[in-house]
């Protein structure tokens, strides 16, 4: 049976400029997230724009980590990029104008499909070698590629970029030789994270939530150096689970400290159950074939409902900015995107949800302005043309280094003493003063 894949492997097997060329003149082509995006295809179709052979395509794709000519300044006004999550290569271009953002959750990726919201023309997932069955698995980067290209059966083009290097993985992730259209290869070594040593602030914010977490619980982290710190203030937990839309180098030391064995999970216990992974090579290759993790899409992995089913679930998320009511800015400062909406409304409800459950939205208390000035961050008021990524009604737990506080459930009065309680000492009086002018405080 090997021998009939592999020769529709053969047929269907086009080299990276061949396939680009399949690509038509206004056509929408969609990608994946970060690792998951298909760079030597990238490349391709950004010369064929280059040379003035492909015009108004349309690119859907989050999070591009990796500089091709699919992203190069002097084309920008000739792709129509559009993406769910700005990474490092579009966030300028988002800023100026040339590409756009869509703020959809990652856990309604794929109804968004399924119900005929958003179709693509073309999808390009990156894949691991085909296996003797003649299948392809996504790897560390199902998140919604997958999804959307599975529930889109008017799609014109199906292609898959073979990677060596992508791991591959178990779960509702793969797909079948027959379902491709075309097959081409890159292989590159998959995108890292380095991971930078902890500021004092991390370390402090990191062991306020750890504290407050139980032995037996399922824990989401994002990555960085807050959930990092986090994971280092974890390490005399037990039993701890994993359900998390992203896998991270803090889990791979968690397990092998023997804190994660996901044994005490009430949902999939016993399994790691992610939708991507970002990390290090040593973290792709424990992922590679384990069969003690499951990757599937975020219509199911961010679902706060299936998130619900893990009792004690823990949810750590960042903020950029959050007001005295407690809404909480995450994804752009004023109306400039930087990055998205992600899952941090998916885990945060999840999380609630959950028996036992708690979601932290955790930040710095102060950041540095482009003079150089101190800035609160936590305000009277969002910043004019912020958009609110966790409302007040859905916000739980808000930590800094100066403590953890209590905001679900609460009056506006309580609210704002807690959160002057752990905001910068120097900004506390000023807070105050705002909060009275507000009506907030008498």
């Amino acid at each position: 049976m090997y021998s009939k894949w592999l020769d529709q492997y053969k047929s269907k097997l086009k080299t990276l400029d061949e396939a680009a060329a399949m690509i038509k003149d206004g056509e929408e082509v969609y990608c994946a997230l970060g690792g998951g995006q298909p760079f030597g295809m990238f490349e391709a179709i950004g010369q064929r724009i280059k040379r003035g052979e492909l015009a108004r395509v349309a690119l859907f794709a989050g999070n591009v980590i990796v500089q091709t000519a699919l992203t190069a300044p002097e084309i920008q006004d000739r792709v129509n990029f559009d993406t769910p999550f700005v990474g490092p290569y579009t966030r300028e271009g988002t800023k100026a104008g040339f590409y756009t953002y869509s703020p959809i959750k990652l856990s309604d990726m794929d109804t968004v499909s399924a119900r005929g919201l958003r179709r693509g023309d073309v999808y390009i997932l990156r894949v691991s070698p085909m296996d003797r069955h003649g299948f392809f698995s996504t790897g560390i980067n199902v998140d919604y590629g997958w999804g959307m290209a599975k529930t889109n059966p008017e799609r014109r083009l199906l292609i898959v970029e073979v990677n060596e290097h992508m791991p591959r993985t178990y779960g509702a992730n793969h797909i079948h030789i027959t379902e491709a259209d075309v097959v081409v290869e890159h292989h590159v070594p998959m995108p890292y994270v380095p991971d930078l040593p902890l500021t004092e602030v991390e370390i402090s914010i990191g062991q306020h939530i750890a504290e407050m977490v139980p032995d037996g619980a399922t824990i989401q982290l994002g990555i960085g150096g807050i959930p990092n710190a986090v994971g280092k203030f974890l390490k005399d937990k037990r039993d701890l689970g994993v359900h998390s839309e992203m896998l991270t180098n803090c889990m791979l030391e968690l397990y092998n400290e023997g804190v994660i064995t996901c044994t005490r999970k009430t949902f999939m216990p016993y399994k790691w159950i992610g939708s991507f992974a970002w990390g290090s090579q040593e973290l792709y290759d424990f992922i590679h074939e384990n069969p003690m993790i499951e990757m599937h899409t975020c219509g199911f992995v961010n679902n706060p409902y299936i998130i619900a089913k893990n009792d004690n679930m823990i949810s750590v998320n960042s903020t950029l900015q959050i007001d005295l009511t407690g809404q909480c800015a995450s994804e752009a400062i004023g109306p400039y995107q930087f990055s998205g909406v992600g899952g941090q409304a998916d885990f945060v409800q999840g999380a609630w949800l959950s028996k036992g459950g708690k979601s932290f939205i955790a930040t710095p208390s102060t950041t540095r302005g482009k003079d150089g000035k101190l800035i609160s961050k936590i305000v009277p008021l969002l910043d004019y043309g912020s958009f609110v990524s966790t409302p007040r009604t859905e916000t739980h737990w808000v930590v800094t280094e100066y403590g953890a506080v209590l905001v679900k459930g609460q009056s506006i009065k309580k609210r704002v003493e807690s959160l002057i309680s752990i905001a910068h000492p120097d900004f506390r009086d000023w807070l105050r003063f705002e909060a009275k002018k507000l009506g907030f405080l008498s």
